[in-house]
């Protein structure tokens, strides 16, 4: 079974940054999209970023500019590197996996916490 093992959450100061990463267990057989979704409390679980192979980007509105997702498909591995971070950028942080065949794999979620 697949397991995504995201890195790289903490805590940082209004206007810092910080890059997640996420790394599948084993290799996934032909990945469509690698993305990244965050939950704050008391919300619903949002789409932050995701990227297609050979596709444009797509952002949520609240990020865009300041986030950038990028995939390795060799690696099995996505990144999130956040930058000019704000306390509503507080959330637990998911990424998922779909592969051609619509299988979706998510990880466990990381903490990430702006504030000073």
């Amino acid at each position: 079974q697949v397991q995504l093992v995201e890195s790289g959450g903490g805590l940082v100061q209004p206007g810092g940054s910080l890059r997640l990463s996420c790394a599948a267990s084993r290799s996934i057989y032909s990945i469509n999209v690698m993305g990244w979704y965050r939950q704050a409390p008391g919300k619903q679980r949002e789409l932050v970023a995701e990227i297609g192979t050979g596709g444009t980007p797509k952002y949520a509105d609240s990020v865009k500019g300041r986030f950038t997702v990028s995939g390795d498909v060799a690696k099995n591995t996505v990144y999130l590197q956040m930058s000019i971070l704000k306390p509503d950028d507080t959330a637990v942080y998911y990424c998922k996996i779909r592969d051609a065949l619509m299988r979706i794999y998510w990880g466990q979620g990381t903490q990430v916490t702006v504030s000073s």
